[in-house]
């Protein structure tokens, strides 16, 4: 093994500064070491496994080794600044969430434009001045930690709240007494993935926690999280005194989602154990109810099959969505009290068409129901005794991005936006049957939208399925193969990708004359199950092919050139990317993959990665093994007769707990180690690796005004284009 100061004999202080050689990157030569694994008989190198240790001083010296190189690339783009300065500028509008009641007072979060964090407002009445309740800039000076979740007692009396500190999934709770704006002492640790359910006394909490985690929980560590026990914390006990209510010991890698009902008798548990499916049991509350032991729960469904999200329900009969024996998705009834399956309901049908993506109780007999129609919303009220609709709410093309109304409530709120609108917040009182009124709508400075278009094509994949995909595109455009094209893209996990405003990708339309074109690519929820199921497992080719696709489209159709054509992901998204620049480097003039899963053979063996087996499978099946050796970035990059990789940005952070660093930095090692010295490879191959930051949940404005410069900084050098103010 190498020296803990070294990297492969060369210093850090060695590495510092552009080092170019004939205008050619020269990278840190990093130590490959003899690690063999085998699966079912095959061997697999794996020679940068001393990467997976974050607190090694090699590690350590790698990082700074490779941001070396990396930051003064980027610092030498002569347009840098003005693309700091003009994202900062446009970034710099209001943003605000959906006012939502609880007791007698209204919140909302609103961001001023630049805070690091939005703050968390209460009024009295939608027309009275709002006052600060939680302010999370005042938590940190560099504005790193962020409220990650805020429950309300019944009554609105006390406020539980989660904190994260640098983009952790870790998180701790926090109980502020909402009229006096006096804060409890006592504070939740080691929780994640957690609920926040209020019982209907105002008392307490149930919340998911690991208390017997060891070692580090700051979001760090790679190590996997086992064993979450549900416990019940009583406000102002110490945290010590919680009692575990409900745990599954022979089940270790669950996760367990909890629920009070609304009407406060019944406590629904929902464990999951992967990114798909889940159980239901429940329990009754009852005033004797005692919430110092473990509870005795009633098992509704047995087997990971299918999603249960919890409704609402009226008296002991439960209403969920669910997606058994429905891709589409449907809501049904189950009657708590006599629960065998065959006695179900069908409360709202399965359309044959769109995808029914969530559903909200209010005003007593009524649910609001938003469904997915070719990736554009439709909003609707039903009623919830025979499921017929009342309404359809007028929307224009684009994503309810938030809502807020409660079953006790006649007053709701949603939250419309698109890649030319940035917010539209819109009020509706059910019990006076009005059309939706403008609560708030959000105009930003110097950018009119009127000089922009969007469309949605249809084009075929490989396989001749067809693919919706958005263009976004000055109105002016001239479609002769010169504009640069920025192609985002995610695929997976049943995520549906819905119009949304983007500040970076607008300044990317407006500053290059460019187009930016968001494919809906299967493994996605946009078509419900099938779609998902499409591009997962043995069919995530479909995923690549589809955005290769994607990009051929846009090439042929003259949009762009594959010169001029980056590719952005982030997540599953970037492995997306990564998989897509190893199979059709010749496409793509760019690349940048955020935080992505780059390993696909470990990936199940750090963090919550585990999970992720629902969608790829998992390398210790010999079946498995295969499909994902064959698309797995790490181990197929590969040298070309003709030609050279596009220019490639990976990105990470060092709190990333959700897809860990260690992805990407294997990745460029193998990258920069197979082509780097090659005379053909002149795109540069590069890495950012952020400090004090995560998966991208709670990044602070300027952080996130910091990487979507250096993002569009490096698409603009790396592929010679000019940025025009």
């Amino acid at each position: 093994m190498l020296p803990d100061t070294e990297v492969s004999g060369l210093s850090v202080q060695e590495l510092t500064g552009n080092r170019e050689i004939m205008g050619k990157l020269q990278y840190p030569e990093a130590h490959r070491d003899d690690t063999v694994d085998v699966y079912d008989g095959t061997k697999v190198a794996d020679p940068y496994r001393w990467l997976e240790d974050p607190d090694s001083e090699k590690t350590k010296a790698f990082v700074d080794a490779q941001n070396a190189i990396t930051k003064p690339y980027l610092a030498s783009c002569k347009a840098r600044q003005d693309i700091h300065d003009r994202l900062k500028q446009l970034w710099d509008f209001p943003k605000y969430s959906c006012p939502a009641r609880h007791g007698d007072k209204y919140y909302f979060y609103k961001n001023t434009g630049l805070q690091n964090q939005s703050v968390l407002y209460v009024q009295d009445t939608l027309d009275s001045e709002p006052t600060v309740f939680l302010d999370p800039n005042t938590f940190s000076e560099d504005g790193t930690v962020a409220i990650t979740s805020c429950k309300f007692s019944k009554d609105g009396s006390i406020c539980a709240y989660g904190l994260s500190s640098s983009g952790s999934d870790w998180c701790t709770i926090h109980f502020i007494n909402t009229e006096t704006g006096k804060k409890y002492p006592e504070i939740l640790e080691k929780v994640k993935y957690s609920p926040i359910a209020w019982t209907h006394d105002h008392r307490g909490v149930f919340y998911g926690c690991y208390p017997d985690q060891k070692g580090k929980t700051d979001g760090s560590e790679t190590e996997g999280n086992r064993n979450q026990k549900l416990c019940y914390h009583v406000v102002g006990t110490p945290h010590s005194e919680d009692v575990v209510v409900v745990d599954f010991p022979e089940e270790p890698l669950w996760r367990i989602g909890a629920q009070v009902s609304d009407c406060g008798e019944w406590l629904i548990i929902t464990p999951v154990k992967d990114c798909r499916d889940n159980l239901v049991y429940f329990t009754e509350l009852k005033p004797e109810t005692k919430l110092n032991e473990k509870l005795q729960l009633n098992q509704v469904v047995d087997k990971f099959e299918a999603d249960y999200e919890y409704v609402t329900n009226d008296g002991a009969k439960a209403i969920f969505r669910t997606n058994k024996n429905a891709p589409n998705y449907k809501l049904i009834a189950i009657d708590l009290l006599d629960y065998e399956q065959e006695k179900w309901v069908d409360v709202l049908a399965e359309h044959a068409d769109n995808v029914l993506d969530w559903a909200s109780a209010v005003d007593g007999d009524k649910f609001v129901a938003c469904y997915i129609e070719d990736v554009k919303n439709i909003l609707q009220l039903h009623s919830l005794k025979t499921g017929d609709k009342i309404k359809t709410f007028p929307l224009d093309v684009g994503t309810v991005v938030t809502f807020t109304g409660k079953k006790r409530y006649s007053e709701i709120f949603y939250q419309f936006t698109s890649f030319l609108i940035p917010s539209i917040i819109y009020r509706v009182d059910l019990k006076k049957d009005d059309d939706p009124e403008v609560l708030r709508e959000i105009k930003v400075k110097d950018f009119d939208p009127s000089l922009y278009k969007t469309s949605q094509v249809f084009y075929k994949s490989k396989d001749g399925t067809k693919i919706p995909m958005f263009i976004v595109m000055k109105h002016d455009a001239v479609l002769d193969g010169s504009m640069p094209a920025l192609l985002y893209g995610y695929g997976g996990f049943n995520v549906s990708i819905q119009p949304t405003f983007s500040v970076t990708k607008l300044v990317f339309v407006q500053h290059l004359n460019g187009v930016l074109a968001i494919p809906n690519i299967r493994g996605g929820g946009e078509y419900g199950e099938k779609w998902h199921n499409a591009g997962r497992f043995f069919n995530k080719q479909n995923v690549f092919d589809d955005f290769q696709a994607a990009a051929e489209y846009l090439i042929e159709n003259r949009y762009t050139a594959s010169s001029k054509l980056s590719i952005l992901g982030a997540s599953n998204g970037g492995l997306l990317v990564a998989a897509c620049v190893n199979q059709r480097p010749d496409l793509f003039g760019a690349a940048v993959a955020q935080v992505g899963v780059m390993d696909m053979l470990r990936f199940h063996k750090f963090t919550i990665g585990v999970a992720w087996v629902s969608d790829y499978g998992s390398s210790d099946d010999p079946k498995h093994f295969e499909n994902l050796l064959k698309y797995s970035p790490l181990h197929n990059v590969r040298v070309l007769e003709n030609g050279q990789y596009p220019a490639t940005l990976l990105l990470t952070a060092d709190h990333d707990d959700r897809v860990v660093p260690l992805h990407s930095l294997k990745l460029i090692a193998t990258l920069q180690h197979t082509l780097g010295e090659l005379p053909e490879q002149t795109n540069p191959l590069l890495i950012r690796i952020d400090t004090k930051a995560g998966h991208g949940g709670g990044k602070p404005t300027m952080k996130v005004i910091d990487e979507s410069t250096d993002i569009l900084t490096f698409i603009v050098k790396s592929l010679g284009l000019e940025f025009k103010l």
